[in-house]
């Protein structure tokens, strides 16, 4: 959630086969894109009028780039949510039907076709998906499908800048960004989800997923989430503590190298030291051993 403003990211994980399995994952080079912000279906180059709106990319405009994402290296994809979104949810988190796919980006068909063809071509697909919360509706969940009833929601709450260091019941229970925080114990959310994730994955022949703010749901629910997917599961631990981003390996089969990236960010910016790459990487290695090899690693 707290990348969604950027228009692309390259990563790698560290170390191919033919299932989307965890080991199987271990040496598949990712290309991430933002839908709406990659390509148009006519290939328009034209500026966009007003980037916090749609721009119009596409699932056709992204299929037709898929020789020059293959002339790069790259043998997986990995692109934004595909759940009807609210006004101007560009990025793919501001889910208003879970039902249907987001009209921006193209029809049920084209999500077909395009899978259809990167696995053609040996290319996995990693579709990213949000089991948190919904879009900005502040209390009014009536537009929102299905969970559109107070009861499908934790008591209205902000999670505080200083609660992933103190309080992690806020975490789970209190809005990200003040978006609706869906409540996975009720039996209808925790049962639609599950379904749901299983549905999709299924229909589409979606090879992997990137799961969208994992610590801000229990463990305990992606436990049955992962399982449900049937596929490889890589979660959003959005923190550097090593201890509190790895302790959500085996809920979700691996999560993206955030203290990494973190040290190598401000390393080439200037504010921090190699060895505190090194020293990062050792720890980590100390700490799950050959788990580091699951690990998304932005590059």
């Amino acid at each position: 959630m707290k990348w969604v403003f950027l228009c692309l990211i390259i990563f790698c994980l560290i170390e191919i086969s033919i299932a989307g399995s965890k080991e199987d994952w271990k040496k598949r080079t990712i290309y991430q894109l933002l839908t709406d912000r990659y390509s148009r279906t006519n290939g328009s180059t034209s500026p966009c009028s007003d980037i916090h709106k749609y721009c119009g990319g596409s699932f056709v405009g992204l299929q037709n780039n898929l020789d020059y994402i293959q002339g790069m290296g790259f043998d997986a994809i990995w692109i934004s949510p595909v759940v009807d979104n609210f006004e101007d949810g560009f990025h793919g988190f501001w889910a208003k039907n879970w039902s249907q796919i987001n009209f921006n980006f193209g029809t049920s068909q084209e999500l077909i076709n395009l899978i259809q063809q990167c696995h053609r071509r040996g290319i996995w697909v990693m579709v990213d998906v949000v089991a948190n919360h919904v879009g900005p509706c502040h209390l009014n969940y009536s537009r929102v499908y299905p969970f559109n009833q107070d009861s499908h929601y934790h008591d209205y709450c902000n999670i505080n800048s200083d609660d992933f260091q103190k309080n992690q019941w806020r975490v789970e229970n209190c809005r990200l960004a003040d978006l609706p925080d869906l409540k996975q114990e009720d039996s209808f959310v925790n049962s639609y989800l599950l379904s749901w994730i299983n549905q999709l994955v299924t229909t589409f022949q979606i090879d992997g997923l990137r799961v969208d703010t994992t610590p801000e749901v229990p463990k305990s629910f992606w436990d049955s989430y992962s399982k449900s997917s049937g596929v490889f599961t890589m979660g959003e631990v959005f923190d550097d503590r090593l201890d509190y981003v790895f302790g959500y390996i085996g809920h979700v089969d691996s999560v993206l190298n955030y203290p990494l990236a973190f040290k190598i960010k401000n390393t080439f910016k200037g504010c921090g030291f190699q060895n505190n790459i090194i020293t990062t990487m050792t720890a980590e290695m100390q700490m799950i051993g050959d788990q580091v090899d699951y690990l998304g690693t932005f590059f």
